[in-house]
């Protein structure tokens, strides 16, 4: 259709009279078809009929066959101007884009000429982007309706660039081809981008690799993109630059990675500097320098050590061909400080240093640049006590300190602060005999008993039974608090573990001693209940001393048990000095208890009188002939102690009811 067009277009302008010669024969030939029966004038009769012969002949029409007289061309010409007539009249579909000329151009509209049987009028604001147009110009334009509204041709050149714009920016994008744009404006998040009469999305982050500020400096410039993405529906479009500039990195990355060795010295410059490293361009590949490879000492900040721009020399410690990663070195152009270390240092030498890094359990202490000793927390106090490396050091301190450890291939170093310092343990049993009195402070507490520091490095143990004599205390918190004083008297020393026994209640004289005397079984004391449980209650007595009075003891006259608060008159009826125990009971529960076992014992007392007065008077009149009866007698005894026993319960000793019917055994044979 296209080649037909252009032949059309060419064949216009020299043809032209020709065609309105053959449009205006048109009517020369009905002329002789409708004047025929004027020539042959008999035959008017039959004028009605005319309708009837052939129309204006169409390209069928066989014109050797007509008259003559208006056979101007010869058959050649005929055929020739034909095949051009019908070449004229070019099929139009609608929303299709074709090709057509421009034939005017008015300050409004452009005419265009697609070879349709009307041209098609364009506003002329439709051609803006392309301001040098003129008469005879190709252009691309979009038959929207072949008759609108004035039965006009209706074309668009816009939305032909719009149809042919998107079917070139689809082609771009399968095919990953480049193309250029025009930064026409600003937007939020990045810039649009005039790409084949398109408006297309230009993201920040798709501008450069590394991060864009200012987007202003590239407004009203043409740039290289890549299609990155297209939404169909929507009909948008993101483009990068940054996607073109990696696929150029990529490629020096490789190239320059292809070359690499491991310890290869290279030259590059200090991109960026970050709080882990620094990285580092080697001419289009960037490497990594970590902050331990920065320097054989402590960096806290790489910024102390390079700057950006700055040109360095580093070595490649290692790279990853997939990754693209490339790890770089400093510190290791330089020899190790270890193997510049003093040879004449030994263990047990002073050295004096910088702490350079500080934590819980220790400090590291940089002697040389480089060389650095960890000083543990436990080497710095003969203190026992648990504490951390802050409570005596702190970052930036000068010390001075003994070596202990010196590995010279592992490259480590330990050191002690307190060795400078006189071992508190040396003379201790000379400072702290056994028996001498002390002022401590409590340091800690434990369920079993007090750790108190006598001085810097010398604890003790006060344990929970030596805190009291007459309180029973269950933890020491109850006693004292952390951080006060206390006074303790030394029970024990050993130097070798390093352990002293202390113990407080040893400052005053046992009062158990008087509390023997004082608290009798049997006496009585006032007492206040001050705690209860499920075996019994605890009560208070005089001079400090408490004392246990059990559930089955601790009943009052009204039938209910003593109970915490409670004043009440108790009777001891158990003392035990060893074990320091004060067993109590209520007077009237003890004589209630003891009431019974009274009368049991007085009654089988009296029973057992009269049977031994029966024995004997059976033995005073008896002869050989009444053993028998003795002997039923003395069952009849031992049946009557039995259960004079169980009555008695404790009342009644065994032993001394055993001995009472002996006499008859021994009297019997006297009476034989």
């Amino acid at each position: 259709m296209a080649e037909n067009e252009n032949i059309i277009n060419e064949a216009m302008p020299e043809e032209k009279p020709v065609e309105e010669t053959v449009v205006e024969q048109a009517p020369v030939q009905e002329a002789p078809v409708a004047e025929a029966p004027v020539e042959e004038k008999p035959k008017a009769p039959r004028a009605p009929k005319a309708p009837r012969q052939k129309p204006v002949p169409d390209d069928n029409f066989d014109w050797s066959s007509s008259h003559k007289k208006f056979d101007n061309y010869s058959s050649d010409e005929r055929a020739k101007l034909e095949e051009q007539y019908a070449k004229t009249m070019s099929q139009v579909v609608d929303h299709e884009v074709i090709e057509g000329t421009v034939v005017a151009i008015t300050p409004r509209e452009v005419v265009v000429n697609i070879g349709f049987k009307s041209d098609g009028v364009i506003p002329i604001t439709e051609f803006r982007t392309n301001p040098n147009l003129k008469v005879g110009d190709k252009v691309e334009v979009y038959v929207e309706n072949q008759e609108g509204v004035n039965g006009q041709l209706v074309l668009s050149h816009k939305k032909a660039q719009l149809l042919k714009s998107w079917d070139r920016v689809n082609e771009a994008y399968e095919s990953g081809e480049i193309v250029n744009g025009y930064i026409k404006s600003r937007t939020k998040g990045g810039l649009i981008v005039d790409v084949f009469g398109l408006e297309a999305f230009l993201p920040g982050s798709q501008i450069d690799v590394k991060p864009i500020r200012d987007y202003d400096v590239f407004l009203d410039s043409v740039m290289e993109f890549k299609v990155v993405k297209i939404n169909q529906e929507f009909k948008n479009v993101v483009v990068s630059h940054k996607a073109l500039i990696e696929d150029e990195l990529e490629a020096q990355k490789a190239e320059i990675i292809s070359k690499l060795e491991k310890g290869q010295v290279l030259e590059g410059v200090v991109k960026n500097i970050t709080s882990y490293g620094v990285f580092v361009d080697l001419g289009g590949v960037d490497g990594l320098i970590h902050i331990t490879d920065l320097s054989w000492g402590r960096v806290d900040n790489p910024e102390n050590v390079v700057s950006l721009d700055e040109k360095i020399k580093v070595v490649i410690l290692d790279f990853d061909d997939n990754k693209k990663r490339i790890a770089l070195g400093l510190k290791q152009l330089t020899p190790h400080p270890w193997d510049a270390l003093d040879p004449n240092l030994k263990v047990g030498d002073t050295v004096k240093g910088k702490v350079v890094v500080i934590a819980d359990y220790g400090a590291f202490v940089e002697i040389a640049p480089g060389v650095e000793g960890l000083i543990h927390v436990s080497e710095m106090s003969w203190s026992q006590h648990l504490r951390t490396a802050q409570d005596f050091l702190k970052q930036g301190d000068e010390v001075e300190a003994k070596i202990l450890t010196l590995d010279r291939e592992e490259r480590k170093m330990s050191l002690g602060m307190k060795q400078l310092m006189p071992d508190p343990w040396a003379n201790i049993s000379e400072r702290y005999p056994v028996g001498s009195k002390h002022t401590a402070t409590v340091r800690n507490f434990t369920n079993f008993g007090i750790f108190v520091e006598l001085e810097e490095g010398v604890d003790g143990l006060i344990h929970i039974s030596d805190l009291s004599w007459s309180k029973k205390i269950k933890h020491p918190a109850e006693f004292t608090k952390v951080g006060e004083s206390i006074d303790v008297v030394v029970l024990d020393v050993d130097q070798e573990n390093r352990r002293l026994s202390l113990g407080h209640k040893q400052l005053e004289e046992n009062p158990w001693d008087v509390f023997e005397t004082v608290f009798t079984i049997g006496s009585m004391h006032q007492g206040t209940v001050i705690n209860a449980s499920d075996k019994g209650v605890v009560v208070s007595l005089p001079y400090g001393v408490e004392g246990f009075c059990p559930n089955r003891y601790a009943k009052k006259e009204d039938g209910t048990n003593a109970k915490v608060d409670d004043t009440l008159e108790f009777k001891v009826i158990e003392f035990n000095k060893e074990s320091k125990k004060i067993i109590l009971a209520l007077p009237k529960v003890v004589e209630e208890k003891e009431a019974p076992a009274k009368s049991a014992e007085d009654k089988a007392a009296k029973q057992t009188k009269r049977t031994v007065q029966q024995i004997n008077e059976t033995i005073e009149h008896s002869t050989l002939g009444d053993l028998d009866v003795l002997a039923g007698l003395k069952q009849d005894l031992e049946k009557a102690e039995k259960k004079a026993t169980k009555k008695t319960a404790k009342a009644a000793k065994p032993e001394e009811k055993a001995e009472e019917p002996a006499a008859p055994e021994e009297e019997a044979p006297k009476a034989e």
